[in-house]
């Protein structure tokens, strides 16, 4: 069965469906859609921005605390 519709974030370009853009922030967290921010982490979409800096502090939350 083949998907509907894609976003995603390869190197420095962001997918959504057919379309293609350039990436806006340096680690692809947070990047924007619409009224959404993109969380590679979840692989979906948030209301609000993700309060973390890097993926790296994302992780380390995740560890300290056991979930997001």
């Amino acid at each position: 069965m083949a998907a509907i519709w894609r976003f995603s974030v390869k190197y420095d370009v962001v997918e959504s469906g057919n379309r293609q853009r350039r990436k806006i922030s340096q680690n692809g967290c947070n990047e924007p859609f619409k009224d959404r921010y993109w969380c590679p982490k979840l692989q979906w979409f948030r209301k609000e921005v993700c309060p973390f800096m890097n993926r790296r502090e994302c992780e380390n939350y995740e560890v300290m605390c056991g979930s997001l």
